[in-house]
């Protein structure tokens, strides 16, 4: 059977630009959370976000690129270069038939469609840009990392909501399998616009509180409701054998996947969450002991959060397994979210350290041991969680490739 691994991490986060950063604000508890500067919020109920701050397009993208672009494309296009390069791979030098793109998007280009409409119907048709026919849709970031990279393999996207980075990953899996050399995968996510936000809003889901610090408390008595944010993670996935042949640093295995979905309200059967953890164990060959760590989904509605909690029980037995959700730290990234906590969790296989939960004081009918305070641990397998909106859910096990640690993979130690 074919092992896929990583080879390449792309962080761009409300926590960070590129891995080290975000892994390191993570280990600290440092919030990227904070009042949304992208718009006017004043006049709404929920004004928090996770915003990537600093972030210039300009610094990191040729100018040809900024006017047909959103701001989450111009975020995608770094995340994938940040993964290539970490990965040690030359995109000229790639198969450019045998390698692709594969990402997960929950809006698309909101505020470059935002813009674009608001010239529409305060101008007229002629000063809309002809960008517009693109740069709103689902699948643009899959379209402009692979122009940009020459990357002309099998290529797509998933549209899952917050299922879909998971979902994404799984998808670059398979094409792996399938022979391809390499896929550059993931999600990011964003639309941190006025007219994303009104349908954010529109969902019921969002906090209003005004703290950062407590308005996101999954698994706490005091939650309601999440935080969005922008931003998420991009992999490079390639077959094992061909990475140890080019010494390529290997951050671990995609050791396994599964999805489900609800069934529909009031029909009485269970959630599917549960199943979609035992189906990625079983695709992993891993058992439940096995699993040193879960991340997970953490929707802070009290509902949601008493299916994961149980499905996490039912599964690995009650607060039989680390349970952490750094999410927290960043707000809820759409597509982004499922990949980021795959690049978190494979630092925290490579650092042997269950990265916290700061903020929610757990509520005592959550059968979970959640992770308030980072913790150092062996840790070899990770199970990732995430929901979208619908009913969708996602598992992902990862785990580490005792077979290849190249030496700067282990200097955080």
């Amino acid at each position: 059977m074919t092992t896929t691994v990583v080879t390449g991490l792309g962080v761009v986060a409300p926590t960070g630009l590129g891995a080290e950063e975000h892994w390191a604000e993570t280990l600290a508890g440092r919030s990227g959370i904070g009042e949304i500067t992208r718009f006017d919020a004043r006049g709404y109920p929920s004004r928090l976000a996770g915003e990537v701050r600093r972030f210039r397009a300009e610094d990191h993208l040729p100018g040809r690129l900024l006017p047909q672009t959103d701001h989450m494309t111009r975020l995608a296009l770094v995340a994938a270069d940040r993964a290539l390069a970490d990965s040690g791979v030359t995109p000229d030098e790639l198969p450019a038939l045998r390698s692709g793109v594969v990402t997960a998007s929950s809006a698309g280009g909101f505020e470059f469609g935002h813009r674009e409409l608001e010239a529409l119907w305060s101008r007229g048709g002629e000063y809309v840009s002809a960008y517009q026919a693109f740069a709103w849709f689902y699948a643009v970031n899959t379209g402009q990392i692979s122009i940009r990279n020459g990357l002309k393999g099998p290529s797509g996207v998933l549209v899952s909501d917050q299922a879909g980075g998971l979902d994404a990953i799984g998808q670059a899996r398979r094409r792996i399998r399938r022979g391809d050399a390499l896929v550059v995968t993931g999600g990011v996510d964003g639309s941190l616009c006025s007219w994303g936000w009104v349908a954010q809003l529109a969902g019921g889901r969002l906090s209003t509180g005004t703290d950062p610090a407590t308005a996101y408390l999954p698994f706490d008595g005091a939650a309601a409701g999440h935080l969005p944010g922008e931003g998420g993670a991009l992999l490079v996935l390639e077959e094992r054998d061909a990475a140890l042949a080019r010494n390529a640093p290997v951050y671990g295995e995609i050791a396994g996947y599964c999805a489900t979905f609800d069934p529909p309200p009031g029909s009485d059967r269970e959630p599917a969450l549960r199943r979609a953890i035992r189906g990625a164990l079983d695709d992993a060959g891993v058992r439940p002991s096995d699993v040193d760590i879960v991340f997970a989904d953490a929707a802070a509605d009290d509902r949601l959060d008493r299916v994961e909690s149980r499905a996490i029980a039912d599964v690995f037995g009650d607060r039989a397994v680390p349970v952490t959700a750094p999410k927290v730290l960043t707000g809820r990234l759409g597509a982004g979210a499922g990949s980021l906590d795959v690049a978190t969790a494979l630092l925290a296989l490579r650092d042997g350290v269950v990265p916290p939960t700061p903020g929610p004081q757990l509520a005592s009918h959550h059968p979970i041991d959640l992770v308030t305070a980072a913790r150092r641990t062996r840790l070899d397998t990770a199970v990732v969680l995430a929901r979208g909106e619908g009913g969708f859910n996602s598992a992902v096990v990862v785990r580490t490739d005792h077979t290849h640690r190249p030496d700067h993979l282990g200097e955080h130690r």
